[in-house]
């Protein structure tokens, strides 16, 4: 059994055959090809939080695989009412073939794992988020070929998709420069942990943000307020302001940068709106890669033909 609470508890070569795996499904999509690989099967789906794109993908790519989801809002559980994890879990595990989790706290989907015998699955925490990611590096090898020695500027809060951009840079071989103001750096241990990952990971941290996307392949960026920080959104708005993605900042990378942001997007704060509609931009490529990217995770995890 395997649990995907980290992007690192996949090794390289996972990571990448996730990737064409996701592919593979995508293209059979496009077809009309009706399959059911996870005929049968079910999934658990905990939400402590809000989703649009993270529920609908997983609910959708079970459907479209033959399997079944539910929804399972944190306050309609018995969770809500002070159920210790461990015993969600235990019963949980013993209904359904799989678990994903979108919670508040990194500590609350390790627990659950520890006492769950069905994968589960990082569906967001406040440390990582690696089902986006997976739907990154696709959205990136798509338009840009490969994924070795693309150079990825991140630009705005070194925050939990930050974190797992940066032990998949280690994974898949790309350069990443992450500008952030001072105290908003990502976590210093997910960075020595790339750094274990890889020895030749290539990870500059460059406070210009203009010059830290000059010659970048990739600009990436995400809301400056995550969810659970509403209170610190006036100050961070203050913090921020220099770190915004516009037409401007656009100009000092590549011709051919694309744009990428996790949505969703406050436009006219950490990104304007003439560059999500413009032409660098595959924001919604890489929303609907989310799609296809968590199918290839489920049959990763628990397809038969895929064990």
């Amino acid at each position: 059994m395997q649990h995907l609470i980290s992007i690192s508890d996949l090794s390289s070569d996972e990571l990448i055959e996730i990737i064409e795996l996701a592919e593979k499904l995508k293209a059979e999509r496009y077809k009309g090809v009706v399959t059911d690989y996870l005929k049968n099967k079910s999934l658990a789906m905990i939400f402590e939080l809000p989703s649009t794109r993270t529920r609908v993908s997983f609910e959708v790519a079970m459907t479209d695989l033959g399997g079944h989801a539910l929804y399972l809002n944190w306050n309609d559980l018995q969770l809500g009412r002070g159920e210790p994890i461990k015993d969600t879990a235990r019963v949980l595990s013993r209904y359904v073939h799989a678990v994903t989790m979108r919670v508040r706290e990194h500590s609350t989907i390790e627990e659950f794992a520890k006492y769950s015998e069905v994968p589960v699955i990082n569906a967001l925490s406040n440390l990582e988020h690696p089902c986006q990611i997976i739907a990154d590096l696709l959205t990136i090898k798509e338009y840009k070929g490969s994924l070795s020695d693309v150079k990825v500027a991140w630009i705005g809060d070194g925050n939990n998709v930050c974190n797992s951009l940066i032990l998949a840079a280690a994974m898949v071989g790309m350069k990443l420069v992450i500008s952030t103001p001072r105290g908003y750096e990502p976590d210093e241990k997910i960075v020595e942990k790339a750094k274990k990952i890889s020895k030749n990971v290539k990870i500059v941290f460059e406070a210009n943000p203009k010059a830290a996307v000059r010659d970048a392949d990739v600009i990436y960026t995400d809301v400056w307020a995550s969810m659970g920080q509403e209170s610190e959104r006036e100050e961070r708005v203050r913090i921020f302001t220099p770190y915004q993605v516009n037409e401007e900042l656009v100009n000092y990378a590549r011709d051919d940068v694309i744009v990428m942001h996790c949505l969703p997007a406050h436009r006219g704060e950490e990104i304007t709106d003439a560059v999500i509609e413009g032409a660098n931009s595959v924001i919604f490529d890489q929303a609907e890669n989310r799609l296809h990217a968590q199918k290839a995770i489920l049959l990763k995890l628990i397809g038969d033909e895929y064990d």
